[in-house]
């Protein structure tokens, strides 16, 4: 039902309410059974990222701060003292499984701002690449109020996105998105699939399923973070998280709530790059090079005459052929002063010239053909 098996990469929200005991140490017993839904994924040749939350609920225990409510310095400290606790945790639960994991702390800027999401992604990308679990969480030990994600619902649509996940899943303390609060109405019913969300859909997670969902999110935080997956081309699947297994019970048919995407994760971020990135620059490229990039090839140093604006690395370009007509915009991998410096050059050049290299000027994964350039091709 969920089609969670035929998702090449998956992100999985675990909350602090599944991951933390009443008394304030990690739920072993459930950890052990989640890893072992993750390694029966990875078995099938699927990658997982885990948005984990829980460092705040660890580093209250060890830092005897009780139940109270914590002051945004006390919360900091708190997290600060319990990210260690919370890696342990998962290392506890994946390393008998064969399974290395990797902590990455991430802000709203690193979702937010080109360099910092470019270079987020490269090492998410390097750790799955190598075979390592990603666990991401807000890095809470610097983050203020005012510059928060907002809730690790939405981190974990932000980092769907980031990895052009094709599943997100968000465990969590109900089955999924009722028509009225099951508790209440013994008439509510479990909404099994959302084709589109609509302000119909989104009222009914004020209210009757506000509070669905531990921790600073509930069913409305679990929707909006379903629209920004949505937009990115990811299906999020919403389900009880206290079960044994709760992937394998996804795909066994349990109750859930799937909120299919508008589009695919590589036509949505080329979206982005072809419409909502203002240029820093341009590149202007000869005929060969216009064709390989016309053809879907990357943009090679080699290729390109000229270099017009200041950027940095990650910054939007143009890519111009020779009569200077715009034939796509991408992503570029190097500042303006060394772009200009390898215009050019061949790529086994670039490494002498620089002291590195970080291939192509613009790869074919961050190229975005001009609507006229599609259309004539």
């Amino acid at each position: 039902m969920s089609g969670l098996a035929d998702a090449r990469r998956v992100v999985v929200k675990v909350g602090s309410a599944l991951l933390v005991r009443a008394d304030g140490a990690a739920h072993g017993a459930w950890l052990a059974d989640f890893a072992a839904d993750v390694a029966r994924m990875r078995a099938r040749g699927q990658q997982v990222v885990i948005v984990s939350s829980g460092a705040v609920a660890l580093g209250r225990r060890r830092l005897g701060l009780g139940k109270r409510a914590l002051t945004l310095p006390e919360k900091q400290a708190a997290a600060a003292a319990g990210q260690s606790a919370l890696m342990r945790a998962w290392e506890e639960a994946l390393g008998p499984l064969g399974f290395n994991c990797a902590q990455v702390l991430l802000t709203r800027d690193d979702t937010e701002t080109r360099r910092r999401w470019l270079n987020a992604r490269a090492t998410v990308e390097t750790l799955l690449g190598l075979g390592v679990i990603p666990v991401v969480n807000e890095n809470d030990t610097v983050v203020t109020e005012e510059i928060r994600v907002g809730d690790n619902d939405r981190l974990s649509a932000r980092v769907a996105q980031l990895v052009g996940a094709e599943a997100l899943v968000l465990l969590s303390d109900v089955e999924g998105l009722y028509t009225a609060d099951p508790r209440r109405d013994p008439s509510a019913t479990l909404i099994p699939r959302v084709a589109r969300l609509t302000p119909e859909i989104e009222a009914m997670a004020g209210g009757a399923n506000a509070q669905a969902g531990v921790g600073t999110g509930g069913m409305a935080t679990k929707l909006e973070a379903a629209r920004i997956a949505s937009q990115a081309g990811c299906a999020t699947v919403i389900t009880l998280g206290t079960r044994s297994g709760p992937l394998a019970a996804i795909e066994a048919g349990a109750p859930a709530t799937v909120i299919e995407p508008a589009t695919t994760p590589r036509a949505a971020y080329k979206a982005w790059i072809g419409g909502s990135l203002s240029p820093a620059g341009a590149l202007t490229v000869d005929a060969g090079a216009a064709a390989a990039v016309l053809k879907g090839k990357s943009l090679l140093a080699a290729g390109v005459r000229a270099v017009e604006g200041r950027f940095d690395k990650g910054e939007c370009v143009r890519v111009l052929d020779p009569e200077g007509r715009e034939i796509a915009r991408g992503l570029v991998r190097y500042e303006s002063g060394h772009a200009a410096r390898i215009c050019g050059l061949k790529s086994e050049a670039i490494e002498p010239a620089l002291g590195y290299t970080s291939g192509p000027l613009v790869h074919a994964d961050d190229l975005a053909l001009a609507a006229h350039a599609v259309t004539s091709g």
